[in-house]
């Protein structure tokens, strides 16, 4: 089974690579490539800043008749993103950075110029050592002393650095400790004191209401023992004035209950269904019974509270009669 991805290729005996057509391009043709500007810069036609780091799609050619050392130099062109002015720059090998050529000029950067104003130096400098010996004895004491100021700083930051290492850290720690538990002390008494005040607070309301509650006390308060049966709560009179013409409409109408003889006639005894059976033997000795035994059931009628009830029932009679 043949392989899926094959890279290898077949080629015939008579393969001729020499036969293959060149494609002639010009050597200043150009590419399409996307690159990112690589310093910040400012357009010459509308003042627009373009920062080092934005990405352009831009078009790539090499520079004719110019090169570093057998490497070929490269020239870009941009567009302005507000304007769309085109701008240029190329390699620069030498520098290892890039030049700004047309359409835009380079922001100042402090650090390209402290580094050629350091070449700089350095190389006066050895232009003045090379014909001037007394130059260079100079130079050399600057370099010493210079060389003992360092060594003495180093040696005072070695000492600090020293004096830190000898710190005791568990005094630290126990010094600490102690501030944090001065600290919770304080809390605890602040706790403690408005408790005692919240306290002190409520203890005060409960002296104002044992005040009250003893001044109520000392009011006189009705007799219990006065009451000598549990009925007499339904015979007592709690509101005396409203119920006065209620009595006096109940006198009016029927009287009081406590005179027996005015009820003693309005009670009326039930008549009972003699026996057939009996009627005609026993009705000469029930006429004489019920003759001699009509006054004392009329009395014992008079005396019962059920006989006191019909009476009352025989009075609304009469009287909405």
């Amino acid at each position: 089974m043949s392989e899926r991805k094959v890279l290898n290729k077949y080629y015939p005996p008579d393969f001729d690579p020499a036969k293959i057509p060149k494609l002639k391009l010009p050597k200043d043709r150009q590419y399409v490539v996307r690159l990112m500007a690589p310093f910040n810069m400012r357009c010459k036609t509308c003042g627009e800043y373009i920062y080092k780091g934005k990405k352009f799609n831009a078009r790539k050619e090499t520079v004719q008749n110019e090169s570093y050392l057998g490497l070929p130099i490269f020239r870009f062109y941009i567009k302005c993103t507000r304007c769309l002015a085109e701008i240029t720059f190329k390699t620069d090998p030498e520098n290892t950075d890039y030049t700004m050529e047309h359409g835009a000029t380079r922001n100042f950067q402090a650090e390209k110029l402290l580094e050629e104003e350091e070449k700089r130096m350095q190389k006066e400098r050895e232009e003045e050592e090379l014909n001037n010996p007394m130059k260079v004895l100079e130079n050399r004491t600057k370099d010493s002393k210079l060389e003992m100021e360092v060594l003495e700083n180093l040696q005072e930051l070695k000492e600090l650095n020293q004096r830190q290492a000898n710190v005791d850290f568990e005094a630290m720690l126990k010094q600490y400790k102690e501030l944090e538990e001065e600290q919770r002390r304080k809390e605890q008494e602040e706790d403690e004191q408005e408790m005692k005040a919240m306290l002190e607070q409520a203890q005060n309301r409960r002296l104002l209401v044992d005040s009250d509650s003893d001044e109520e006390a000392a009011k006189p308060l009705p007799n219990p023992t006065a009451r000598t049966k549990p009925t007499d709560i339904l015979q007592e009179d709690p509101q005396p004035q409203s119920k006065k013409p209620r009595t006096e409409s109940w006198e009016r109408s029927v009287g009081k209950l406590s005179t027996k003889a005015q009820l003693a006639g309005l009670v009326a005894r039930r008549k009972q269904k003699a026996d057939p059976a009996l009627d005609n033997g026993l009705e000469t000795r029930g006429t004489t019974a019920n003759t001699g035994s009509l006054p004392a059931a009329a009395a014992a009628a008079a005396t019962s509270s059920l006989g006191l009830l019909g009476a009352y029932s025989d009075s609304e009679d009469s009287t909405s009669d």
